[in-house]
């Protein structure tokens, strides 16, 4: 069951950072269309929205696959100072922690989503509705709990920890 689990959260990673690579070169093509207008006198009227608006896309596309690969920042200075099991527990739990804050971004931006979307709320410029790129932020912000919360899991099944699984990719 957890197999088929984890095949299922890959698929969802990988669909995650297929969408924030798109999100990537809308960005840097909206940024050369505007640079390249600004040469001759006429940028890309709504740039900045779409600039904006891109990097929700980007970071949060990101994020599941960042968690998969091990690619957050950690700080090991007490890692050598406690046994082993401590270091297992800790790892188990800053990704059930992680689950839960992402839950916790999805679910209040998702519920600001529904303010934007009765108040009608748009970016600035080119007025495009907010509450479609918060729903977009929500599910992948869930994708990322999702991976978190099978990490962990893993981890806890597996009896191995983070930096050992990672060393293992590597």
């Amino acid at each position: 069951m957890l197999g088929y689990l984890r095949k299922i959260a890959d698929g969802l990673i990988g669909l995650s950072a297929f969408v924030g690579t798109l999100g990537l070169v809308f960005v840097v093509l909206v940024v050369l269309v505007d640079v390249i207008g600004r040469s001759f006198g006429t940028p890309l009227n709504g740039g900045q929205d779409f600039t904006q608006m891109g990097m929700v896309i980007i970071v949060f596309g990101g994020m599941a696959l960042c968690d998969k690969l091990g690619g957050h920042v950690s700080v090991d200075i007490f890692e050598r100072s406690f046994p082993d099991w401590l270091n297992h527990l800790m790892d188990i739990l800053a990704a059930l922690l992680g689950a839960v804050i992402f839950v916790g971004i999805a679910y209040t931006v998702y519920d600001s989503s529904k303010l934007s979307q009765m108040l009608n709320l748009t970016t600035n410029i080119v007025n495009l509705p907010k509450w479609y790129f918060q729903w977009a932020l929500s599910v992948l912000a869930l994708i990322t709990a999702l991976g978190m919360v099978l990490r962990g899991i893993d981890l806890t099944l597996s009896g191995r920890s983070a930096r050992a699984a990672k060393e293992i990719r590597e």
